[in-house]
This record gives structure tokens, C-alpha cells and sequence, in this order.
């Protein structure tokens, strides 16, 4: 079972291959220095909370990033989790399980009484984990994105 910890800076170069793949899974150009940046942007603003799965041979196998929120018809932080994301030779260990558990625990170790996330229609396997751990598919509510133009100076997201 993987150790899962506070990313660190000093976790720069394992972490950003990770999120590279990550982006890739969802069809996304590999770029390594645009994800190293994003990267050190979370962690040098400490705008989002960011776990990692370590193996024991000190390897790290995978993430979870929460960003904080506000519900206000609840009148409380929500966290949004964001991103899940496991190594694909790590893939059927527990390591997907072992992050969302400790999502859901330091979400409560600070008070938060709601998580949220959202996957694609045909992640199955997601699905089937986040079901295993107790997560309801919110039916109610149809989700919405309006993509905006960039403003000068501005890369499109």
C-alpha cells in the first residue's frame, strides 16, 4: 500500500510527469513545462490541497488535488476534487482507493462537510471506485462551461 503525503516542492519533477499524464488521459497535447508551472503555482499560492501516493520504493504513483469552495445555499466550504490520477503500472493496487480516503479524511480534518467531483460519462472504472466508497452521482443538476476568449497576453485554456 502506498504512503500518502503533503506534496512537496521537492516532488517538482515525479509530480509533473504525473499531471502530464494526467492531461494526456484527457486528450490534452503533452507539455511537462506547462504542468511543472501549474504545479509550482499550487504549491507556492497554497490554493489547492495536493496528495501523492508514494511507493515504498520511494516512487510516487499517483495524486489527488482538492481546491476549496463555498456553498451558499449550505452556508459552507465545499471542496471540489478536482483531479485523481493514477500511474498506469500502479493502476489495481489500492492506490486510487488509498488517495480518495484521504481526500475524504483531511476534508474532514477541516471541517468541510461536503466533497464534489466531477468524471467523464465513460470512466467506468472511476465511477465504480467512487461508488465503492460511498459517493452518490448527483443527478440532480445538469453541468454547464462556457469557454471564454482569452484577454490579451493570455494562453487559451
Amino acid at each position: 500500500m502506498p504512503t500518502i503525503r503533503p506534496a512537496t516542492i521537492d516532488d517538482l519533477a515525479p509530480l509533473s510527469q504525473l499531471l502530464d499524464g494526467y492531461r494526456r488521459f484527457y486528450g490534452q497535447p503533452g507539455d511537462i513545462d506547462a504542468a511543472r508551472d501549474f504545479l509550482i503555482q499550487r504549491l507556492g499560492l497554497g490554493d489547492a490541497h495536493l496528495r501523492v501516493a508514494e511507493s515504498a520504493a520511494g516512487r510516487l504513483v499517483g495524486f489527488v488535488q482538492l481546491y476549496p469552495l463555498l456553498s451558499t445555499v449550505g452556508l459552507a466550504p465545499r471542496w471540489l476534487l478536482n483531479d485523481l490520477f493514477v500511474a498506469p503500472e500502479a493502476r489495481g493496487q489500492g492506490v486510487g482507493r488509498a488517495l480518495m480516503q484521504a481526500a475524504a479524511a483531511l476534508a474532514g480534518d477541516h471541517g468541510v462537510p461536503q466533497l464534489t467531483l466531477s468524471t467523464q460519462v465513460d470512466n467506468h472504472a472511476a465511477q465504480a471506485l467512487y461508488e465503492s466508497l460511498g459517493w452518490q452521482r448527483n443527478d440532480d443538476f445538469f453541468g454547464y462551461r462556457l469557454a471564454l476568449a482569452p484577454r490579451a497576453g493570455e494562453a487559451a485554456q
